[in-house]
């Protein structure tokens, strides 16, 4: 998949852009997104920025346009498909998760569409299930401008910082700073993802019948101390000599200096 990727994003930015709106558009659709491996795809595509393969703010906007298309075409499959998708086979043997995307949806809209842009199996369901209740036009596109124009940089965000790694010279001192990054990279973004967990438990008060070690509070403490560590840790490697190499390349990405 990558290296197929990596012949078609360097024929040109027409291409390149056609690319991360692809991906985005499938990955927010109706059911479809569902198939896709959304972090792997994009973190992908997020690689290619940081090693300068492709501009981020052009697929910055091709992937936001990519997920407004996906969003609003789910929206309308939901509405225009509702009784259809009661009865099809995958709903069915999820009713739970469709009961409890409704319900959410029903208490907090603009919040659920927000944060379940970031969640992988809500992400291609929640505008689905937006449409199916008939929530009306004005509650579901404000949270879905914000979540689709949030949504690409930050799963860009870990394939940039692994594309700048790549970029940064190779000597001793310089892979010490690359596993470094790589190991506080992923202790945040681990400790968003038990955020994310700890919060949709806390919202849908989900009650576990039967006995587990990974409690609501056990995992609310474990996602303080995962993104204090990763937030110590970043505070950390600025002080690393590579890092003022690492700004300079970030900059470049961002402000072409």
């Amino acid at each position: 998949m990558e290296s197929w990727l990596t012949s078609f994003i360097t024929q040109s930015l027409t291409y390149s852009l056609l690319v991360v709106g692809t991906i985005s558009f499938l990955e927010s659709l109706a059911l479809v997104g569902l198939l896709l491996p959304g972090i792997i795809l994009m973190t992908t595509l997020g690689t290619f920025i940081g090693d300068g393969r492709l501009s981020f703010y052009p697929a910055w906007i091709s992937g936001t346009i990519g997920c407004f298309l996906g969003d609003w075409i789910s929206y309308y499959i939901g509405l225009y498909f509702k009784n259809w998708l009661y009865n099809f086979n995958f709903l069915k043997k999820n009713q739970k998760l469709l009961d409890k995307i409704k319900s959410v949806l029903h208490k907090h809209s603009i919040l659920t569409i927000i944060i379940g842009r970031f969640i992988g199996p809500t992400r291609p369901l929640i505008p689905m299930v937006s449409g199916m209740l008939k929530l009306p036009l004005n509650k579901f596109i404000f949270p879905s401008i914000i979540g689709c124009i949030l949504w690409p940089p930050v799963y860009f965000f870990p394939g940039i910082v692994t594309g700048i790694a790549i970029k940064i010279p190779q000597n001793s001192e310089n892979d010490y700073f690359k596993w470094l990054l790589l190991f506080i990279s992923i202790l945040i973004w681990l400790g968003i993802w038990l955020i994310s967990k700890w919060w949709k438990i806390r919202k849908e008060n989900i009650i576990n019948t039967k006995p587990s070690f990974f409690t609501k509070k056990k995992i609310g403490w474990l996602a303080v101390l995962t993104m204090s560590f990763g937030i110590f840790g970043l505070i950390f490697i600025q002080f690393h000599p590579t890092m003022l190499t690492f700004r300079k390349i970030f900059s470049t990405i961002l402000f072409g200096i």
